[in-house]
């Protein structure tokens, strides 16, 4: 049986050879340091399995289905942490994440966390404010309100809590870290950790622009939560 750790950090990636040496150089950083470190990756056809296995703590995983949901789970399952933190092959983490994600969970009533997700590029004023709009008021607010909507790259969520729940529906190609939390606030507290700062590319941003980038979100937002069906396509961007 393999020795538990407090922190298990899980970033699953499909083809992020780009981005996922910064992402592993960071977290070697971190000012909390008794974590393993699993990259579940979803059968990439580039470097990023053989980039990840030249940094310490790091375990690599394959999940060949393809699908954000069954990739973040693949991950949890190989985790031997008490705390899963869930973040994106191209988001940066501040070196104080893990501490601050710890140190907030001691709480026996809270079963998760999130906190704020700042643009990684130089950008504009526009989609700065937007980043500071959506994940840092908007979640807030759905915390405050009992509906909680945290995103997925940067989420820490007790390992008893998420399994008990069967971590994230594998039915859900898009909306699963928002569903997942809805379901998780059945068993306690969701937090808001300002300290819990992580850096993410704006490369879909730029991709689709501004107005398509939040319309299409939006627009997921109202199909769950009307038809419990969110949209099934999440356009790669590379």
């Amino acid at each position: 049986m393999q020795q538990e750790v407090p922190i298990s950090v899980i970033i699953p990636a499909f083809n992020e050879e780009k981005y996922i040496g910064d992402v592993l150089e960071s977290l070697q950083k971190q000012t909390f340091k008794d974590f393993e470190i699993i990259v579940s990756d979803n059968d990439s056809t580039d470097k990023t399995k053989e980039i990840s296995s030249r940094f310490p703590r790091v375990r690599v995983v394959t999940e060949k289905r393809r699908g954000i949901s069954r990739n973040r789970n693949t991950g949890a399952r190989a985790a031997r942490g008490r705390l899963l933190v869930f973040l994106d092959a191209d988001t940066v983490p501040s070196e104080h994440l893990l501490e601050a994600y710890e140190r907030s969970m001691r709480d026996d009533g809270v079963v998760a966390a999130t906190g704020p997700i700042y643009p990684l590029e130089k950008t504009s004023r526009r989609v700065s404010l937007g980043f500071k709009f959506v994940s840092v008021l908007f979640v807030k607010s759905s915390i405050l309100l009992g509906r909680p909507s945290v995103v997925g790259l940067n989420f820490a969520v007790k390992k008893s809590a998420f399994d008990k729940i069967g971590g994230f529906n594998e039915d859900y190609a898009t909306y699963e870290d928002w569903d997942l939390s809805l379901r998780l606030r059945k068993h306690g507290r969701i937090k808001y950790v300002d300290d819990a700062v992580v850096h993410t590319s704006t490369r879909r941003i730029n991709a689709w622009g501004v107005s398509g980038f939040f319309g299409y979100h939006v627009g997921n937002i109202a199909r769950y939560h009307l038809l419990k069906k969110p949209k099934e396509h999440y356009e790669p961007i590379r």
